[in-house]
């Protein structure tokens, strides 16, 4: 199971191969050309007449073992084996060698102990087997170490999650009925949307308790450093720290190779941290700490979901307020959706679970802050996803920063702009970035030299405002905040605050323009203010300003867009406001290595071109 073979699809690799077949195909018709292999040797490659229900293929293999009248090959184009009888094996011909294996060798990320499991096998057939997949490599070894991804579906699957998912015991899980009423419930989190996740006691809760204190107890025995996590990928499941003791964790996504985001599984509470702060499950206790099911049941108050958007701040803290870290709650089941895996339920606390009128759902329902609720409409999504920054080794050490404010206070002092970012002076040369590309007459270049600052600065922007509850702010227009766009904080500047909740803003480090929800906004603290505004307004030089149209624009974009270039300056035009400034610049594409190609250059001839067409 740890090992398994893939092939590449794309230009170059399944095209190639349909070629390389239909070649084959067309040779071995001929009668001169069927050579047979009459003595195989273990190793040798050869050509297999393969039978296919419409005519017949001849593949690529490799023979793997010879018996009296019969040998199993490897095809090597398409990773299994087969036994098949010596009629079958044909001379290769030395032509049919041109092109490399198309199979690869790949080991599945986390599932190494399991790779023998037959409920892990069983799943990742009926998940990958025959699917094209994407494939996120993390380790460039004989045998690459990988992460694969079923992005078919309106959510991408990640495929070596899963299959360590057929490891759980389902006698652990906790069957849920409806109509049915459970005492010595625990609130463990709750959700901006009004989601909350309850423990309940079992088997499997009593089990994970029991080998988190042995887990514990070994850590304090060892050197807990050498259970470092090295190499975090998406669904891996390891170990942080939740009020003082080791919980188990998986993490959710990664901001470059620093900061991440984890789900503790048993508590439903997303958290950001560094990898430093994660620890691998000790050898011991992995496979009895797999076998749990997650302990968190992810439940809603029935007759109180919001059809569209989320919850307003006042009656999320209400509800955090009534039950969040409660130990002794009851709740009944009204409902199962098993299909968006939430349960429905009426929450009582403990005073109230005899009196259907005192639940925490009634109490919520006849409150000031749900009548107020029906009022706003507000939308935590954000249409389009912000850019990551392209990778840039650090040169140096992140700039000092000042000591942090403590979450959800508001420095005493007057928040202050950045300093203003230094460019080049006319003629002269700088490395850049272009994070967004409208047309020649507008896009949005970033020094290369300090994208790794604001790599940083993301990383700890996450890290901070992660940790802080979802309070209500006074928003004003022509302001910079932090706002959550997606998964990462963005400095921002607010154009303007539209009456259904939302809030139209400008990311000052990639030039581009977001609709977040006002509860996305949070104040911009004087420590990640130090860093300049990253995002510089350009128009490209050695053109005539025009009408750009789509099609000369879409040439621009596809030659700059998310592209490491040299920009030479010819002006820079100052503004009262960072943000307003522009720079008129050259770009020149330095990646061919036997000419510099300068863009300026090539707008021209499709303008032209185009002018000479109509």
């Amino acid at each position: 199971m740890t090992d398994q073979y893939c092939g590449y699809i794309g230009e170059g690799y399944s095209q190639a191969q349909e070629q390389l077949e239909d070649e084959m195909r067309e040779f071995y018709s001929q009668n001169g050309a069927r050579k047979a292999l009459l003595s195989p040797a273990t190793g040798q490659l050869a050509a297999v007449k393969a039978e296919e229900e419409e005519e017949e293929e001849v593949l690529r293999a490799q023979v793997c073992d010879v018996m009296t009248d019969k040998v199993k090959v490897y095809y090597v184009d398409h990773g299994f084996s087969e036994v098949i009888g010596k009629g079958k094996l044909l001379d290769l011909h030395e032509k049919f060698f041109r092109l490399p294996f198309q199979a690869a060798k790949v080991k599945l990320a986390g599932l190494e102990p399991f790779c023998q499991e037959p409920a892990v096998l069983k799943r990742f057939e009926s998940l990958a087997c025959g699917k094209i997949l994407l494939a996120e490599i993390l380790q460039r070894d004989e045998t690459p170490l990988v992460v694969l991804y079923d992005t078919s579906q309106d959510d991408d699957v990640n495929i070596n999650a899963a299959c360590l998912k057929a490891m759980q015991d389902k006698t652990l899980e906790n069957p849920l009925q409806v109509n049915s009423t459970y005492a010595s419930v625990s609130v463990t989190n709750v959700c901006s949307d009004g989601t909350i996740f309850c423990q309940l006691p079992s088997r499997g809760l009593a089990k994970l308790n029991e080998i988190l204190e042995k887990t514990e107890s070994y850590f304090q025995s060892q050197v807990t450093s050498e259970f470092l996590v090295s190499r975090p990928f998406c669904g891996k499941c390891c170990l942080a720290r939740y009020k003082g003791k080791w919980s188990r964790v998986e993490i959710t996504n990664l901001h470059g190779s620093r900061v991440l985001d984890i789900q503790f599984v048993d508590l439903g509470v997303p958290a950001s941290v560094e990898v430093i702060e994660l620890r691998e499950i000790p050898p011991p206790f992995l496979r009895e700490l797999i076998a749990i099911p997650p302990q968190a049941i992810k439940c809603c108050l029935a007759d109180l979901s919001v059809s569209v958007g989320s919850w307003t701040p006042d009656a999320v803290m209400w509800l955090r307020d009534a039950v969040l870290n409660s130990t002794d709650c009851s709740m009944k089941v009204a409902r199962l959706d098993t299909a968006k895996g939430v349960v429905h339920i009426h929450l009582y606390t403990s005073k109230g679970a005899a009196d259907a009128g005192r639940s925490v759902n009634r109490q919520l329902a006849d409150s000031d802050v749900w009548k107020h609720q029906k009022d706003v409409f507000l939308s935590s999504r954000s249409p389009s996803r912000a850019p990551a920054p392209p990778s840039a080794k650090p040169s140096g050490p992140p700039p000092a920063a000042p000591p942090r404010a403590e979450p959800g206070k508001a420095p005493a002092a007057p928040l202050q702009l950045p300093p203003l970012l230094e460019l080049p002076q006319a003629g002269h040369n700088m490395d850049i970035y272009v994070s967004v590309a409208c047309h020649p007459g507008h896009f949005v270049l970033q020094p290369w030299q300090d994208l790794y600052k604001l790599v940083v600065l993301m990383g700890e922007m996450i890290l901070y405002y992660n940790k802080m509850e979802e309070k209500p702010l006074s928003v004003e227009k022509n302001q910079i905040y932090a706002a959550k766009v997606e998964n990462n904080w963005h400095r921002v500047l607010v154009k303007g605050i539209l009456t259904n909740g939302l809030v139209s803003v400008y990311e000052l480090d990639y030039g581009k323009h977001e609709l977040v929800s006002l509860t996305q906004l949070q104040p911009l603290i004087n420590e990640f203010r130090q860093l300049p505004f990253q995002g510089i307004t350009a128009q490209l030089a050695g053109v005539k300003p025009r009408q750009w149209s789509e099609e000369a624009s879409i040439v621009f974009r596809n030659h700059v867009e998310k592209k490491p270039l040299v920009a030479q300056i010819e002006t820079v035009h100052e503004a009262t406001q960072p943000w307003d400034r522009k720079v008129v610049v050259y770009l020149v594409d330095t990646a061919n290595e036997e000419k510099d190609i300068w863009v300026h250059d090539i707008m021209s001839e499709f303008v032209d071109e185009l002018s000479k067409a109509a």
